[in-house]
């Protein structure tokens, strides 16, 4: 291909991916919108396969159907020795509108491929019902997973490689993933999947099938009190975090003004977690990113 008629179609790769972050993902979308322009299909582009690879158990009928997608994307972008796919891998990326525009964008930010399979590896937990175990596997879950979204978003948008840059990401991650998986918990119960810590429900006496039964009663309202807690405290470290970054950096963590509109939805004494779907009116959800806070 000619490099005029590559450069069209990449670009219409990107717009591609801007185009399904909009429709299934529109807080980040919104997020998006107010980061420098140069930096939004890059943005997008990483967006999108977070949309592609979260959405895979939903899309398949067995995990192995799901190993064998992810096992794609890994060997898309990462061979046994940590190189670039190339050869008839490269074409078959080519073919793929999101692969393409994140391997346009992997290498031109030059961003670190480790994260990204350790970000697919991390999502082979979504095809399986096993329960998260305890505390340490959440947040190790949610790092590989949102926090990698802001650490490589922060990258692309010219942030460091140092301590500060990882803790904002890994506490920025864990806030506003563990936020959408309480949201998610009426969809995740129906599909007995169990995101909530078990050693947070022991301590509550109860245990997975507890939550599978639907049945609200004081000890599991306590035990979401203490993951809705345990969210706060790493969205207050992480915005003490993005505060030391460089004002460039701060703008990868716009979307993070959305967790304390959706916890407190979750606090109203007519919270029910089994039936309401949480959701903040979207002037709210707009004001708040555009306060960035």
């Amino acid at each position: 291909m000619n490099e005029p008629s590559r450069e069209k179609q990449l670009g219409e790769h990107y717009a591609l991916c801007e185009a399904a972050v909009r429709e299934g993902d529109p807080d980040r979308w919104l997020a998006g919108l107010f980061l420098p322009a140069d930096a939004r299909p890059h943005i997008y582009a990483l967006y999108a396969f977070n949309l592609e690879v979260s959405r895979i158990r939903e899309q398949v009928s067995q995990p192995i159907l799901g190993e064998m997608r992810l096992q794609w994307w890994i060997d898309a972008f990462v061979s046994s020795e940590g190189e670039a796919a190339g050869g008839e891998a490269r074409g078959d990326i080519h073919a793929h509108p999101v692969a393409d525009a994140l391997l346009a964008t992997i290498e031109a930010k030059k961003l670190p491929r480790s994260i990204f399979h350790d970000l697919l590896e991390a999502r082979r937990f979504d095809l399986y019902d096993d329960p998260a175990p305890d505390v340490s596997f959440l947040e190790a879950y949610c790092g590989e997973t949102c926090s990698a979204l802001f650490r490589l978003a922060g990258l692309i948008l010219g942030g460091a490689t140092g301590k500060a840059s990882a803790d904002a990401a890994g506490h920025a991650g864990c806030a506003y993933a563990m936020t959408g998986l309480l949201r998610a918990l009426p969809w995740h119960v129906v599909h007995r999947q169990c995101y909530i810590p078990a050693d947070i429900l022991a301590r509550h006496s109860l245990t997975p099938a507890d939550l599978f039964a639907r049945s609200r009663t004081p000890a599991l309202d306590a035990a979401l009190a203490d993951v809705r807690r345990l969210a706060r405290d790493h969205l207050a470290k992480a915005q003490q975090a993005i505060a030391a970054l460089p004002r460039r950096e701060q703008q990868a963590y716009r979307a993070l003004a959305l967790p304390e509109l959706f916890l407190r939805q979750m606090e109203r004494p007519d919270y029910d977690p089994f039936k309401t779907l949480v959701e903040v009116a979207q002037w709210r959800r707009q004001w708040a990113l555009w306060r960035g806070k």
